[in-house]
């Protein structure tokens, strides 16, 4: 496996860092072992110091993110039937799936948008579009929107870290990732809380 930082440094002041973008965030989109944000990221700080374009960053980090995504709901759909025999009436696993079925029914939008910056639950979500047959292009749309506020959000933490620590790229980059650690599980816990709301008042 590439060392995607390392790839990032190598190219932060060559067009080729766009295309190292695409592609890490499209992999990460159904290959959790792809380190996006940390590339992202750092792309980020390179765009605070001048050495890329930070509109060309971002542009290129969403269209990976929008094309990634394509390829769970794709798979979902073909293999939907392979997929549900995997997940036996009454087991957790179909619980969940059932669940999170039923929140794409009533407030797909929602559910695709904040799951994009949940690592485990952007795979979960957009492989479950495909298997209960969400339309496509509604699936497009909120990707999209997705994928641009994600990678607008992740970019800006870097380049703020990058501001904050022009001389010191390395520690631009630490701040950059724990800004987007603490966002992240801020957005976690909100929506941790709001689940429990819901189930002490199902009304």
């Amino acid at each position: 496996m590439p060392d995607w930082l390392e790839l990032a440094s190598s190219f932060a002041s060559s067009p080729w860092l766009y295309l190292i973008l695409i592609s890490v965030s499209l992999l990460d989109s159904f290959l959790p072992l792809i380190p996006s944000e940390p590339v992202v990221i750092a792309a980020g700080v390179y765009a605070a110091s001048g050495e890329t374009e930070l509109l060309w960053v971002v542009i290129a980090t969403a269209l990976g993110a929008f094309l990634g995504d394509l390829i769970p709901y794709g798979v979902g759909r073909a293999l939907k039937d392979r997929i549900l025999k995997r997940l036996p009436a009454g087991s957790k696993r179909r619980r969940t799936h059932d669940w999170l079925a039923a929140e794409l029914a009533r407030r797909g939008g929602f559910v695709l948008v904040s799951t994009r910056f949940i690592p485990v639950g952007r795979y979960i979500a957009t492989l479950t579009t495909g298997i209960v047959g969400y339309s496509f292009w509604n699936y497009a749309l909120f990707t999209g929107i997705a994928a641009v506020t994600w990678s607008t959000y992740t970019v800006l933490s870097g380049f703020i870290g990058g501001l904050l620590f022009q001389d010191n790229p390395v520690l631009g980059i630490g701040v950059g990732v724990g800004l987007g650690l603490v966002v992240t599980l801020a957005m976690e816990a909100v929506r941790h809380f709001r689940q429990k709301n819901r189930a002490l008042d199902p009304s």
